[in-house]
Parts: structure tokens; C-alpha cells; sequence
């Protein structure tokens, strides 16, 4: 097996293909759209998914930051050989779709500033720190993993969601509707300025601003707009009702669907909550089973 080559096609998968659950939930809001322009809006979105996955090119230009989770099983070993070739399958990939040379040049000051200019390699692009995800915890998305289990998500993060993403306390009032209600009232407010609905919005609840992100994250990658559960429902329910649709033309379809991952809790009056409001290209994820 050669992982270079397969993080490289991998990365591919993730820019250039539409998941089957998310297939599903854009065929099923053009069924029941009857906004004229929000329809159109709809078609033309399902035409570009089909020609960026039938020519291998990027769903959207804003080619992402490559975000990596690594589920592992207990009889299972991660090496710094392996980092290294997953970090050199991610540069090979970005090279290969091609992606956007996005990476900012310069020493800390300069890349803040942004004074030096890009990188003209898209590889330079490099991952966000590893994710380990090596125990069943108690988030929504539990999952038995296999003692046998090497599992490599790749995750292409655009930059407009995160600019329109939050992360910040709740009082939640022992109220789950007030939690919910208030990271709601975050993602309309964020949709509203989004401009590339419709949106799959992912929200992370847990202890700490890192572990409610790390829910997000990983809301992202277990999710399944195909089996939604009550409280995703009622984000997306919600949402819809806002009217702002597709590209903000109005109509039903403001969110394809919801994710929202629940994880561990303290004794506390606040909830920190985590809220990021995909693009209509995303979530633009991939797996390579080791």
C-alpha cells in the first residue's frame, strides 16, 4: 500500500464528491421547493456537484484548510512515519486537484499581516493539528470502535464558514431548548451574512471552547443527513423557517439538514457551544481505511 498515493486520492474524494446522504437531502428540498428562483438555485447547485464529480474538479474554489481525524483501535499503532506520509499525501493531494494556493508566507508577524504574499504551491496549505479519536465517549455520535479500527478522515474546512462560525459560554438555565435556541439564533444571524446556502450547519457541545469544536469536527464526519435525530430536526426545522433559502432567494430550503453533537458535561451553569455554518459544498469529507 503506498499512503502517500492514497492520502493524495483521498483528499481528491473529499474536493470533487457529493456524499449519498447529501445527494439525498438536495433532491428531496427540490421535490418540495416551490420558489421559482430557489429551485433554480437548487438545480444549479446539483449540476455543478455532478460536473466537479464527474471531471474531478473542486466543488467550489474556496478549496479548504485540511482538517484530520484519526480513529483508532486499540490493536492498532500510529507512527511519526505516519504522520509524515499522511502530511505528504495532503500536499500531494492539494497539488493534484489542483486546490488554490491559499498558505500565507512570512514569520508570524508577516503571515498575520499577510505582507509577503502566498505561496504559489497549493501543498503549502498545511493540515490543522491531528484530531485522536480513540475511545467510545458519551457524544451523541458514540461509536464501538473495533480494537482492528485505523480509520483517516479528511476534513476540507472553507474559509467563509469559518468566518461566520462561533464558539463562546451559554447559560443554559437547565433548559435544553435555551442552549439550543440561543447556538439557532447564532447560525441566522451567521446564514443571513453567509451567502452559500443551502448550509448543513454543525453545532459541538461540550466542556471547553477546544472540545466543543472537536464535537463540531467530529459532527461533521459521523454525520448522516439520511437518519436525523430530534434535536438536529428541530435546528432544521427552525432554520427553514427563516426564509432565507437558497443563496439567500427565500424558499423552504435554508439548511439540507442539521448536525449536532452532544459530548461529555460538567456541573455548571454554562454550556460552551460551538456553531459553523457549511457552505453548500460542504461537509467535503473523505476516509481512508488502514
Amino acid at each position: 500500500m503506498d499512503i502517500i498515493e492514497d492520502v493524495s486520492n483521498t483528499i481528491i474524494e473529499a474536493s470533487t464528491n457529493l456524499s449519498k446522504d447529501k445527494y439525498n437531502a438536495l433532491k428531496k428540498a427540490i421535490s418540495i421547493e416551490d420558489n421559482e428562483n430557489a429551485l433554480w438555485t437548487l438545480n444549479q447547485i446539483l449540476k455543478n456537484y455532478k460536473v466537479a464529480n464527474k471531471v474531478k474538479f473542486p466543488l467550489c474554489d474556496d478549496t479548504g484548510i485540511p482538517h484530520v481525524i484519526i480513529e483508532i483501535g486499540e490493536n492498532r499503532e500510529i507512527t511519526g512515519n505516519l504522520i509524515a506520509q499522511i502530511n505528504e499525501g495532503i500536499k500531494e493531494g492539494l497539488n493534484n486537484l489542483p486546490a488554490r494556493p491559499m498558505a500565507v508566507k512570512g514569520n508570524d508577524i508577516e503571515r498575520i499581516e499577510q505582507s509577503k504574499g502566498l505561496y504559489d504551491n497549493p501543498g503549502q496549505m498545511k493540515a490543522a493539528s491531528f484530531l485522536i479519536d480513540s475511545f467510545s465517549d458519551d457524544s451523541t455520535y458514540k461509536r464501538d470502535i473495533s480494537p482492528d479500527t485505523l480509520n483517516i478522515h479528511f476534513v476540507l474546512e472553507g474559509g467563509g464558514p469559518e468566518i461566520r462560525a462561533k464558539t463562546y459560554r451559554v447559560y443554559h438555565k437547565r433548559s435544553v431548548v435555551n442552549v439550543m435556541d440561543t447556538a439557532i439564533g447564532w447560525l441566522e444571524e451567521s446564514l443571513k451574512m453567509l451567502g452559500c446556502t443551502p448550509s448543513v450547519p454543525a453545532i459541538g457541545i461540550g466542556r471547553t471552547h477546544y472540545e466543543a469544536a472537536s464535537l463540531l469536527l467530529k459532527s461533521i464526519v459521523y454525520g448522516n443527513l439520511d437518519f436525523q435525530n430530534e434535536l438536529e430536526e428541530y435546528v432544521t426545522e427552525r432554520l427553514n423557517k427563516t426564509n432565507i433559502g437558497p443563496l439567500g432567494f427565500g424558499g423552504k430550503t435554508t439548511v439540507l439538514g442539521s448536525f449536532v453533537n452532544i459530548g461529555n458535561q460538567r456541573a455548571s451553569g454554562v454550556r460552551i457551544v460551538s456553531v459553523r455554518p457549511s457552505c453548500f459544498v460542504e461537509p467535503r469529507v473523505a476516509t481512508l481505511h488502514l
